[in-house]
């Protein structure tokens, strides 16, 4: 018997053909060749053709599949030749994805009005409090309650009050026995919760599925209003300011603490320029006698906002009233003849602080030892017209560090990257900031170099503070004004910060501008009014924080003269032995 090659073809394809080969083998039972090996011989040949035979069925199963997908272009696999085939089917051959199909009717997209879309509602209730509120899509909402209470209003109390309530937010309550039984509540609707105080508002913010509503405003009157402020609850915030006023001192970034410095000079013991960090010498003074005595002066409706984003303004105001409108606080009745009311009273100055910043930063990449200088002059409140031209400014005027990340619209052709930072290779960071409260401001720019650097620094830094009384040009002013809205906006995206901008606003002036407002306000700013701006500013004393190795430390008359002169240089000094 002879067995001939064969050749086994899948019917109904072309796309796939598995040869099997099989060897001819004859067999002559007159040559005395042992059948029964034969035999077995062709049964493992035709073992093998079988198992080709199931994974060549599999292999077309695997193609045929493959070959659906849209994305796929002329593609060999597995011996299977595989075309395109386009989204639209066979009905629209070769068209692309991104081009509309022939004969079909435009889309109609749903359009919602302007003015409800971007609207922030504001609601006061009868003892006074203030409900605001913005809707925004989505299943989370942002509620909190901002109270007008700060670092400044504590004159008439040891500093570092603030700080104590902000550590001590969100511990236990007259409804909740712990934190942890307030964060387990806010878990099972998807929240969580955060305080933070300024030199001008606490906050208090819970971020939640819009669900709970109930929940989260029930717990925030609770938090806010009827805090137990155990003696062990204050014993463990003692500890915890203890820690982070070390932490303060050992960061390898000194701006906090600079900021503390720079608003302690401009302002010389009164409002904004108190401690915002409780000093250490307060720590151990502070208990819950004088916490409830603050609390009483300053935690009164009329001087809070309840503020919400993604959220129903009508179903915020029931709220309010259910929960906070009868809740009486676990202090009593408010005092509020003890508020301080007191302007800000600019005054110039500097302080210095000598420390050794060779070991502040370790590790396998160390900063280099740097001294630190920022010198600021007042702008203005942002109640008043100039604080648009001064946000302008401020950006125009731009900075950041050596090494810092970014990228586009980063800033590198604002001044001090263009005049400071480019030109001088040993200057480590050169920042400008804009401070400004309900009665005053405060721009400031930060700078920092080697030791041996520090007079040169100093006046590089005064002649750009010069230099800002020029007329700037016209491309420059059209890029600082564009970024400033491009950063307007991009925050904006975020809902915490609009929970943050809707609840400033409304606790200052008791509405709100608008995104679109403020970047008409931006558009509208001219060359004239930057330097309108800065011939004022000029005018005032400077402000001056030091921090680090300041042996080539300029004095402030010195600083004084070169923003009084024309040039912004520095008084020669002549030294008899060098």
């Amino acid at each position: 018997m002879v067995l001939s090659q064969t050749c086994i073809m899948l019917e109904g394809t072309k796309l796939l053909e598995l040869k099997l080969m099989f060897s001819t083998t004859l067999i002559d039972e007159d040559n005395g060749c042992d059948k029964n090996q034969h035999t077995r011989t062709i049964y493992e040949r035709w073992s093998l053709a079988s198992r080709n035979l199931r994974s060549g069925e599999c292999q077309f199963k695997m193609a045929t599949h493959m070959a659906r997908f849209r994305s796929w272009n002329r593609a060999h696999s597995f011996g299977i030749v595989a075309y395109r085939r386009y989204s639209s089917g066979g009905g629209y051959p070769n068209i692309s994805l991104s081009s509309p199909l022939p004969g079909m009717p435009k889309p109609v997209f749903a359009s919602v009005d302007e003015r409800e879309k971007y609207e922030t509602k504001v609601t006061t209730l009868e003892n006074g409090l203030r409900v605001a509120s913005q809707n925004k899509f989505g299943q989370f909402c942002t509620i909190g309650v901002l109270v007008n209470s700060g670092s400044r209003h504590e004159a008439k109390f040891p500093s570092g009050i603030s700080h104590f309530l902000e550590k001590l937010a969100f511990s236990s309550t007259a409804q909740y026995g712990s934190k942890d039984e307030i964060l387990l509540t806010l878990e099972k609707h998807g929240g969580i919760c955060d305080c933070q105080t300024s030199r001008d508002t606490t906050m208090y913010a819970i971020s939640a599925e819009v669900k709970g509503l109930d929940t989260v405003v029930d717990l925030l009157a609770d938090a806010v209003l009827q805090p137990r402020l155990t003696d062990e609850e204050i014993e463990m915030t003692r500890m915890a300011v203890r820690f982070e006023l070390e932490d303060l001192n050992m960061r390898p970034d000194p701006e906090p603490l600079l900021t503390e410095m720079i608003h302690a000079a401009a302002y010389r013991g009164n409002t904004v320029g108190l401690p915002r960090f409780c000093p250490a010498d307060n720590v151990e003074k502070i208990d819950r006698t004088l916490l409830h005595t603050y609390l009483k002066s300053y935690y009164t409706p009329e001087r809070m906002v309840l503020a919400g984003v993604g959220i129903e303004h009508e179903q915020l105001v029931a709220c309010a009233r259910k929960y906070l409108l009868g809740k009486k606080p676990v202090w009593g009745a408010s005092t509020p003849g003890n508020v301080d009311r007191s302007v800000a009273g600019y005054t110039g100055g500097i302080i210095k602080a000598e420390k050794d910043m060779s070991d502040v930063s370790l590790g396998p990449t160390p900063i280099p030892e740097l001294t630190h200088i920022m010198i600021g002059l007042e702008s203005c409140s942002f109640l008043e017209d100039e604080f648009i031209p001064f946000a302008v400014l401020n950006m125009l005027m731009g900075g950041g560090g050596s090494f810092s990340a970014g990228g586009p619209g980063k800033g590198m052709f604002t001044r001090l990257y263009l005049n400071v930072l480019n030109r001088h290779h040993w200057m480590y960071n050169a920042t400008s900031y804009h401070h400004s409260y309900e009665d005053s401001g405060l721009l400031c720019i930060h700078a920092s170099a080697d030791p041996r650097q520090v007079r040169e620094m100093v006046e590089i830094i005064t002649r750009e503070f010069i230099q800002m009384g020029g007329t700037p040009g016209e491309m420059e002013l059209e890029r600082a004004k564009t970024q400033l809205k491009s950063m307007l906006m991009m925050n904006l995206e975020s809902r915490p910060v609009i929970f943050e901008d809707v609840g400033r606003q409304v606790l200052a002036t008791s509405k709100r501008k608008l995104p679109h407002e403020l970047c008409e306000l931006i558009s509208n700013v001219t060359a004239s009014d930057i330097k309108r701006v800065t011939t004022k500013m000029l005018r005032s004393k400077p402000a001056v924080a030091a921090l680090g190795d300041l042996t080539e430390m300029p004095s402030y008359e010195h600083i004084q003269t070169a923003l009084s002169s024309k040039d912004g240089r520095l008084p020669r000094m002549y030294r008899l032995f060098r």
